[in-house]
């Protein structure tokens, strides 16, 4: 009997898997609202039935992509801060966004985190989950900044939304350029800073 649950757990697994894989592809060419169901399930070499075993609706699905990438990026932009050795915050804040402009390089990144997911999901969800991955380590970057005094005492939330919306707006500025490589420089140059700018006391 706990063979047969196993396999089945493993079955489902496989399953979702799949799911999830075909539909960040399918999202990320085509777009949420232009993917049907049935085309995610026969690109995932399921049925639909199978698909709705798993997921409630296709937004369901969707927000299991989302939050699957924002975990690929959280662990990519920690591994990043951890390579380069660094236990100042306002460094770290450096490493992660260059991290971040370079992952956005990426298509998937890009279409599924900064232009499907505010719309698909609304701003207060996209954000509820930003929270818990990158939004979530700039908060905690900027309290252990001001904790340690680099950063002057002010509310930390305020300042996490605006770093993270330039930080976004940055990458969605690279990802549109004519020459992307460039941009990013550029765009590093302008968010580095910008961070730096919030050591200054006013």
């Amino acid at each position: 009997m706990e063979v047969n649950r196993r396999t089945q757990a493993d079955r489902t697994a496989t399953t979702r898997a799949a799911l999830m894989k075909a539909a960040r592809t399918l999202f990320a060419d085509q777009g949420f609202s232009a993917v049907g169901t049935q085309a995610i399930a026969a690109s995932a070499g399921v049925t639909r039935g199978a698909l709705y075993h798993q997921f409630a609706d296709k937004a369901e699905l969707f927000m299991a992509v989302f939050e699957g990438i924002e975990e690929e990026l959280l662990a990519e932009i920690g591994s990043a801060m951890t390579e380069a050795a660094i236990t100042d915050p306002i460094a770290a804040l450096e490493v992660g966004a260059k991290r971040w402009l370079e992952l956005c390089a990426d298509p998937q990144v890009h279409r599924i985190v900064l232009i499907e997911a505010p719309a698909v999901l609304g701003w207060d969800q996209w954000r509820e989950i930003g929270q818990r991955y990158a939004l979530g380590m700039v908060e905690a970057l900027i309290a252990q900044a001001v904790a340690t005094g680099a950063v002057p005492e002010q509310p930390v939330r305020p300042l996490a939304h605006v770093m993270i919306g330039a930080i976004d707006e940055a990458a969605l500025y690279v990802s549109r350029s004519d020459e992307p490589e460039k941009a990013r420089a550029e765009m590093l140059d302008v968010i580095r800073r910008l961070i730096r700018a919030i050591t200054i006391e006013l």
